[in-house]
């Protein structure tokens, strides 16, 4: 069976079953604050159960590293209509150590890519359009830098309300301890 014959198999015995009940909330976050985190897929029960939130308490944006890379792009869109219209009062940057983003190399990423297809001419197209490849994949050398630069960002954001608190956290994905990056009530 392929994966999304499973998937779908799945869904039709949980609909069934209405277990779906127990998740029932509304679209606006009990605890009104919206988390930018990374993807990886230790955070994904983990993260919740050490910050003490669940399911309708936070709206939660994943992309790997917990990267705001570009102040316009649909992270930055994501956070604003959290604020704006979901009734998120407060941000939370949380990256955590050992993150694959954490000295990423964009040549290993582009070799990737050219072993799965993509053509050394698509690649010159795209830096030609104005897209610098090497610059959009490469990864970070800190953690805590890459946090407090993504906060920065969200914070000092022209759209962003001055009186939302914008916090910058990192969490262990062994343990979920958490060290605090930027107090973003101070």
């Amino acid at each position: 069976m392929k994966l999304l014959e499973e998937i779908l198999q799945h869904n039709e015995q949980f609909v069934a079953d209405k277990k779906y009940e127990e998740y029932a909330t509304t679209k606006f976050p009990n605890k009104k604050m919206v988390i930018l985190t990374c993807m990886d897929t230790r955070l994904l029960e983990l993260l919740p159960k050490a910050i003490n939130v669940s399911n309708g308490d936070v709206k939660i944006v994943k992309n790997a590293g917990a990267l705001v890379s570009h102040p316009f792009g649909s992270i930055m869109r994501s956070l604003l209509i959290a604020v704006y219209q979901l009734q998120a009062d407060e941000v939370l940057v949380i990256g955590h150590h050992d993150c694959g983003m954490s000295g990423m190399k964009a040549d290993t990423v582009i070799d990737s890519m050219k072993k799965r297809g993509i053509t050394e001419a698509t690649l010159n197209t795209v830096n030609y359009s104005g897209v610098d490849v090497n610059a959009w994949l490469s990864g970070f050398d800190n953690v805590c830098d890459s946090v407090g630069h993504s906060v920065d960002i969200i914070k000092h954001h022209p759209f962003m309300p001055k009186d939302v608190p914008v916090h910058g956290l990192v969490i262990s994905p062994e343990t979920g301890k958490l060290d605090l990056v930027v107090n973003g009530y101070e």
